[in-house]
């Protein structure tokens, strides 16, 4: 028996829907029959009283070249595919409904437009969209038989190489087959994403009778070998081995030779576009191949255009981003050299403003300085002149003395003959016409200086009685 979550697993792969409540709302209205719900969203006509309600048959004809009738599982034996013709009537109605899908159903990404495919393939072109786990190749319970898990990928590439190394050996050379890759079929399928192409999966049953004439005639037809290699990605794996022993299973061949053309689908699930059973010709392979690729043409190119879209903008977004990193670098190195200016100047400022002061305070403590030697002047003067006393008179003891300074200026005074040369000096600094605190006091004829050796004695004994011309010469 397939339980709900089956059914609704099976429903979303065929609609191409992702909404799980609005999913389980169309299968819950129609009883949770899945043909059915179907058939109501589609628009198609159900099945006749009598026909299995877990089978859709693709179309009548050649099973094999147009698709095998495939059986969703359900409660009846998964063996019964009895044939019906309503889903190809139903054709045109389907694919107008799919066209008329919400915008964000149709344009959710390469992996819900795979989705999608699936059904537009099996309603216009006799094709079966069937999910199927990507995971485990059969999360999904086919039929009663058991969930089984793939192998390692190590063990996987490894039967993947064996394979192509057999084949290779077996039925010809790189050049005149199909180039299977020698990897997994979920890094194939994989790599088929990434490439924007489908994956062409081969089956090889060593045993059967029908293998070697298939891979010689026809899958190693210069032709057919040639279309595979550059518009799908090819995969292949004998069913001897674990990983094609159990896509067999998933896939459900029960004719041999087997091949089928996937795709990735949502919700890690694949979609099986196209399956081939039973030995067919070259050209009847590549008759298939050539319209399940044009069917899937407008797809695959949107979505690679969709992918070179994004890249572009990715790289629009870091060319932007570089921009802006470089624009906010060079603000900020503008705002660092404006600040260091600012700094400098302020440092310049603060030089000259310290400068100024100390020439301030220069200039203030040299006004200082030359006012007290003006005063200590002044005051010693005053002093002088008090030393020296009232004029005498003229007198025998009298002598009379004239000072020339070295301005022109000329001062007399009357000593006493018995005054010192000392009272001489302090005369000449009682007078305001010297600035100057270190002179000499010279007389001509003869030239003789009175300097501080003399300063004790008379103007009688130093011969400048009765009268005495002396010259301020400055040191």
């Amino acid at each position: 028996m397939v339980d709900a979550r089956d059914k609704l697993t099976y429903f979303q792969a065929i609609t191409g829907l992702e909404d799980v409540d609005l999913c389980t709302e169309i299968l819950a209205a129609h009883g949770w029959d899945l043909e059915l719900a179907v058939a109501s969203f589609t628009g198609a006509i159900p099945s006749q009283p009598g026909t299995s309600a877990s089978t859709i048959t693709a179309g009548s004809g050649d099973v094999g070249s147009s698709g095998r009738s495939h059986s969703l599982p359900d409660s009846h034996d998964a063996t019964q595919r009895p044939q019906s013709t309503s889903i190809v009537a139903a054709a045109p109605n389907l694919a107008w409904k799919l066209i008329t899908l919400p915008i964000s159903v149709i344009s959710g990404g390469l992996g819900l437009i795979s989705g999608a495919i699936g059904l537009g393939m099996w309603a216009a072109g006799g094709l079966l969209s069937y999910s199927i786990g990507m995971l485990g190749l059969g999360s999904a319970r086919l039929g009663n038989s058991p969930t089984v898990p793939l192998v390692e990928v190590s063990a996987a590439a490894a039967e993947a190489a064996e394979f192509v190394a057999v084949f290779e050996r077996e039925f010809g050379s790189r050049m005149t087959r199909p180039n299977f890759v020698s990897e997994g079929f979920m890094d194939a399928l994989q790599r088929s994403r990434n490439a924007y192409k489908l994956l062409f999966v081969y089956l090889h049953s060593p045993d059967h009778p029908d293998t070697p004439a298939f891979c010689e005639r026809t899958l190693c037809d210069n032709a057919l070998s040639a279309f595979v290699n550059e518009n799908f990605v090819a995969w292949g794996g004998s069913i001897h081995s674990s990983e094609g022993f159990k896509m067999s299973n998933s896939l459900k061949a029960s004719r041999y030779p087997f091949c089928a053309v996937v795709m990735a689908s949502t919700n890690n699930r694949i979609a099986l576009l196209q399956q081939i059973e039973g030995p067919k010709s070259p050209e009847e392979m590549l008759s298939t191949l050539q319209r399940v690729l044009e069917e899937t043409a407008t797809v695959l190119v949107s979505a690679r255009v969709e992918a070179e879209e994004r890249r572009n903008n990715m790289r629009l977004r870091e060319e932007q981003d570089a921009a802006y990193r470089a624009a906010l670098e060079a603000d900020q190195a503008r705002e660092r050299q404006r600040r260091e200016e600012q700094d400098r100047q302020e440092r310049e400022a603060a030089e000259a403003e310290r400068k100024r002061r100390e020439e301030e305070e220069a200039q203030e403590r040299a006004a200082r300085e030359a006012a007290e030697r003006e005063a200590a002047l002044a005051r010693r003067r005053q002093e002088k002149a008090l030393s020296l006393g009232a004029e005498p008179e003229k007198g025998p003891d009298v002598t009379q003395v004239l000072v020339r300074f070295p301005t022109g200026e000329r001062k007399e005074r009357r000593f006493h003959s018995t005054a010192t040369i000392q009272t001489i000096y302090d005369y000449v600094d009682s007078l305001d016409c010297l600035n100057v605190e270190k002179y000499s006091l010279v007389s001509n004829f003869p030239r003789t200086f009175y300097g501080p050796e003399k300063f004790s004695l008379t103007l009688k004994e130093a011969g400048l009685h009765p009268q005495a011309s002396l010259f301020v010469e400055l040191k």
